[in-house]
């Protein structure tokens, strides 16, 4: 089979151009291509007049070996590379232990679907409840200012991506093309088959729910636990080696294997590992608010004539800005046609973060904007001390939305101005409960409030449209990322605690769900590996 990569054609382009293309770039008959498939589709749309699409294509001929020593060299024709995936172990029927993972996120499902795969039978622990009841829950914050703090966004069967845009591309390097695996895993249990091959696929969350149910029942029929409302309140360690762990309701299950794929909000968790001793250093991650235009604008801004055509679908952005403060603002976890959601998993403090579904289809667009931080900015020189930056910041903007779950918002030009907001522009808040308009200057530092003013007039240059006065802006932003590391050594194992393999974004390995379903495989791999003493 070969490779034909950066085959451009127009963006309404006829269905047989693609084939034309092919027997074209290859100088062969019809007859000698015998099948073709789509392994990436992408668009360059820098001429907005003129976009065009960009295939790679695996194809299969009647004479391979007779067309590749009639062409002469060229780049993009290549031998397609095996992008199968292969297990690296299988358990023994008479296995003394069973492996424990911690966290039913995208990490988390990964990790115990591969055991479960590999016959390892894992158990797994979920705190918050099974993903049907935990939409209630999310539900009741949303509608009626209810938090469960054991079943929100952030806890409960899927993780954090379920509320999410289902975003499934990375910047990770892949050699092994593990994500391949994910996005197999994830068509299987239901995803639609062009995650496969477009550029930017995503999922949305509405498909995520039943999908996340599918991996479930997989995991279950080949012999993995699935518990929830099991929330782990200690692991247990004797002598720098993982006994086993302890439940909240009291009882202790015995293992020397725990993957911890706890997610970036198990603030509890981390406060436990570090009075356990386990290694674990502050990170850098961001923070800073919502922002909200129409659509249409950046479906025009970055389409032009060829806004709204349903293979470009809806507009997303990605940006960035270093400014004279020294701090950079960027946007973060773009949402194209979707909403700002109620994220926090504590009482009295307000989190957003955004969500869509596949269609992506809601009035407006929404994204993070948001301003690197390091520990040097902390309240503190402690490991948690990002950790406690977090929730002073949270519970500024509770008390700024008023006290009832409602986040604090202002107008772009207002903020700008340096003025509060007394009144709604042209584009309404998607956020749920609700908005309190009030002055947002006092919601992050001094530092972060500069450089966001600073940025949002430099976007303006690339989008136009982007610091209209009425867009908006909903805070706060601060779970971009986990704000400590679990540090590990190569063998994916904690550097303190044998038997204790830290992954996902909780750990500091991940950033969205296809990077850490991938680290659940290889954490999954490293532990199968030295249960077997391979």
């Amino acid at each position: 089979m070969l490779r034909l990569t950066e085959i451009k054609l127009p963006l309404n382009h006829a269905e047989p151009a693609l084939r034309e293309a092919i027997l074209a770039r290859l100088n062969i008959r019809d007859d000698d291509l015998l099948s073709f498939s789509i392994f990436r589709r992408g668009y360059d749309a820098r001429r907005k007049d003129n976009i065009s699409l960009i295939y790679t294509v695996d194809v299969t001929l009647q004479d391979e070996t007779a067309v590749l020593n009639n062409i002469q060299f060229n780049q993009y024709i290549t031998k397609s590379p095996d992008t199968s995936y292969k297990f690296v172990a299988h358990a023994p029927e008479n296995l003394s232990e069973r492996p424990v993972v911690i966290g039913f996120g995208p990490c988390g499902i990964f990790a115990g679907l591969l055991l479960a795969q590999m016959g390892f039978k894992p158990i797994i622990l979920e705190r918050g409840k099974a993903v049907r009841e935990r939409t209630k829950d999310t539900w009741g914050l949303w509608r009626k200012n209810k938090l469960n703090p054991e079943s929100n966004v952030q806890f409960g069967e899927g993780g954090a991506g379920t509320f999410s845009d289902g975003k499934l591309h990375s910047q990770i390097k892949d050699p092994r093309h593990l994500g391949r695996k994910v996005l197999t895993e994830f068509v299987e249990a239901g995803a639609p088959e062009e995650i496969m091959y477009v550029s930017k696929p995503h999922i949305g969350t509405f498909k995520l729910v039943g999908m996340v149910e599918k991996m479930r029942e997989t995991i279950q029929s080949l012999g993995g636990e699935i518990r929830f409302q099991s929330r782990v309140e200690d692991i247990l360690i004797e002598n720098n080696q993982v006994q086993g762990v302890k439940l909240v309701s009291g009882e202790v299950i015995a293992t020397h294997h725990v993957v911890l794929a706890v997610g970036h909000s198990a603030r509890d968790t981390f406060e436990m590992l570090h009075k356990r001793g386990v290694y674990m250093e502050a990170k850098p991650f961001s923070i800073g608010f919502r922002i909200e235009h129409p659509q249409s604008l950046i479906d025009k801004a970055r389409f032009g004539p060829n806004a709204g055509n349903e293979i470009l679908g809806a507009a997303d952005y990605k940006l960035v800005h270093h400014c004279k403060n020294g701090r950079s603002v960027y946007s973060f976890c773009m949402c194209p046609g979707g909403t700002v959601v109620a994220a926090t998993s504590e009482e009295g403090r307000v989190v957003t973060n955004g969500m869509s579904q596949y269609s992506r289809n809601e009035r407006n667009a929404n994204s993070g904007i948001v301003v690197g931080i390091t520990p040097e900015d902390f309240p503190g020189d402690d490991v948690l001390a990002g950790m406690r930056l977090q929730r002073q910041l949270e519970s500024r903007a509770f008390e700024l939305g008023g006290g009832n779950y409602n986040a604090p918002g202002q107008l772009v030009g207002d903020f700008l101005a340096g003025r509060p907001s007394t009144k709604l522009g042209k584009v309404k808040p998607s956020y749920t409960p609700g908005i309190t308009l009030t002055d947002l200057a006092s919601a992050l530092p001094d530092y972060a409030i500069t450089a966001l003013r600073e940025a949002i007039p430099a976007f303006e240059k690339q989008i136009k449209g982007y610091a209209m006065k009425d867009a908006m802006l909903t805070g706060v932003e601060t779970r971009t990322s986990s704000p400590v590391r679990i540090k590990r050594g190569e063998n994916f194992q904690s550097l303190n605690t044998k038997g204790l393999y830290p992954a996902g974004e909780g750990a500091g390995y991940a950033g969205g769900i296809l990077s850490a379903g991938v680290d659940g495989i290889e954490v999954a791999e490293a532990l199968a590996k030295d249960m077997l003493n391979l």
